[in-house]
């Protein structure tokens, strides 16, 4: 197949949309399709070569750093025509997935919606122009209903997100529930961490690791507070924080303010080739988002052996078994979160096997044939 994958977010910008779209490329490659991704420019670096990538053009939304907005007339539909595209695969309700949605009417082939973000949580951090959240949240919901109805398909990465679809949107088209899979290979006990605890002097120490954008939907907040608990009981311990984003200097503060520097350690963005040894390093994963839609990163650190501290709430507690491959704690409670992590640490070694087979269903190969279902499926609706 030809298959064509629209994208609001994109490198350079890494988060949880982006690697799908790379992970899922990738893989749909491998299994032998065409794959042509269509994404916003970064305005900085305007000038991008990249194979089988179409850099639509955008301007940087102000209130979302890393974030483009691309609704300035394009060629996307005559270039789907001329490259005889089969299916479009729109990841996100921007203008890219605008773009695509319209391009998929005009040439008359099936569009597949991935529906990644909970786009509404976000309106309390970045509501445009002061406008009222009230106002803004109704528009918003009408906004998503009207889309994933107009979409051939609606694929969700869990059965949460399947009932919070069905909620705002009935008649939403849904196709199956599959989330992005994960490498085993790549994410695998056999790898070593030893050079990032090297690196970062953790060695002595137990590493808990937290991997994501830093903002303020992902409520690393919860975990930095609970770190002092964590330590009262376990007082060599280490808060490592990987990724980069808007906050990161608010979380500098608070734990300055805390007295936390040296315990708590910020290692800014690290590539994706990178990623995998610092699972590896890691004695437990802490994440307390509300906000996720599957937890990628949930997936990456029980398929490294890694159990996970996680927030019971969404999509974490679909992949995180109470007292077989992690504990789940109430997002909003540090005691919780802290007593969910010294579990973790207590008893790492029961847990490890069990969250290694737990991610292993989850599979990059296996999640993508079963979208490769979809697409053929959709392609004789």
């Amino acid at each position: 197949m030809k298959i064509a994958l629209f994208t609001d977010s994109y490198l350079p910008t890494v988060d949880g949309v982006v690697t799908s779209v790379l992970t899922t490329r990738r893989q749909l490659e491998a299994d032998g399709h065409e794959v042509v991704v269509f994404a916003p420019e970064d305005p900085r670096h305007p000038i991008r070569r990249e194979a089988n990538t179409i850099f639509v053009r955008a301007r940087e939304l102000r209130n979302y750093p890393g974030y483009r907005f691309a609704m300035l007339p394009g060629r996307e539909v005559d270039q789907v025509k001329e490259m005889g595209i089969d299916v479009i695969h729109i990841h996100g309700v921007g203008t890219v997935g605008i773009k695509g949605l319209w391009a998929s009417w005009q040439a008359r082939i099936p569009s597949v919606q991935t529906f990644h973000t909970m786009i509404q949580d976000t309106l309390p951090f970045y509501s445009p122009f002061g406008i009222n959240l009230h106002v803004l949240e109704r528009g918003l919901r009408l906004y998503l209903r009207v889309f994933l109805r107009k979409s051939t398909g609606v694929v969700v990465p869990s059965r949460a997100i399947l009932d919070e679809i069905l909620a705002l949107s009935p008649q939403a088209p849904i196709a199956d529930v599959i989330p992005t899979g994960v490498d085993p290979d790549r994410f695998s006990p056999s790898v070593s961490g030893k050079s990032i605890r090297t690196k970062w002097g953790l060695n002595g120490s137990d590493v808990i690791l937290h991997v994501g954008r830093i903002a303020p939907e992902k409520n690393l907040g919860t975990v930095i507070h609970a770190f002092p608990r964590i330590q009262e009981k376990d007082p060599d311990a280490k808060l490592l924080v990987v990724g980069s984003g808007p906050w990161l200097e608010r979380y500098y503060d608070l734990v300055r303010h805390m007295g936390l520097t040296g315990d708590v350690i910020f290692t800014g963005f690290v590539p994706d080739a990178d990623l995998p040894r610092y699972y590896a390093a890691a004695d437990a994963f802490a994440i307390a988002s509300r906000f996720e839609t599957q937890g990628l990163v949930v997936l990456e650190a029980l398929a490294a052996g890694c159990p996970v501290a996680g927030a019971d709430y969404r999509a974490i507690p679909e992949f995180v078994h109470q007292g077989e491959n992690g504990y789940l704690f109430n997002p909003s409670d540090g005691k919780g979160c802290a007593d969910a992590v010294l579990q973790c640490l207590e008893h790492r070694d029961a847990l490890r096997a069990a969250a290694r087979a737990s991610a292993l269903p989850f599979s990059v190969a296996k999640c993508t044939r079963r979208l490769e279902s979809v697409y053929e499926r959709l392609q004789t609706v």
